[in-house]
């Protein structure tokens, strides 16, 4: 029996230079969207805390006759209304507060305003 040497076949420097290439771009054009969509998400998380907050200052009202104070210590104090603790911005993750006139969430009222 005659014995041939073996050929490795394995990938030629422009191989991997194409497949690199493709993996370069491939990235370029998702990283972007990713980008966005997280803080696309940590907006509409910051509409829907603050959507929260009025309601539950509404029925801490309703509940007790006194608005609450205007740093929410004293919902937060309470696990009747937050069991999980009061939410924090999750764009600038400064605490919410209300306007001592209006009895809303201070702040937060557009996408570049979230420091309350």
């Amino acid at each position: 029996m005659e014995r041939f040497p073996q050929r490795r076949s394995a990938f030629s420097l422009m191989e991997l230079l194409a497949v690199v290439a493709i993996i370069g771009i491939l990235a370029a054009l998702i990283l972007p969207r990713v980008a966005t969509t997280s803080e696309a998400a940590r907006e509409k998380t910051c509409f829907h805390n603050r959507t929260a907050i009025n309601v539950t200052v509404e029925r801490y009202f309703m509940q007790t006759g006194v608005w609450p104070a205007d740093d929410l210590s004293d919902i937060a104090a309470d696990v009747n209304y937050f069991p999980s603790g009061l939410p924090t911005c999750p764009v600038s993750n400064a605490p919410y507060r209300l306007d001592p006139s209006t009895h809303r969430v201070v702040g937060h009222d557009s996408s570049a305003n979230h420091t309350p």
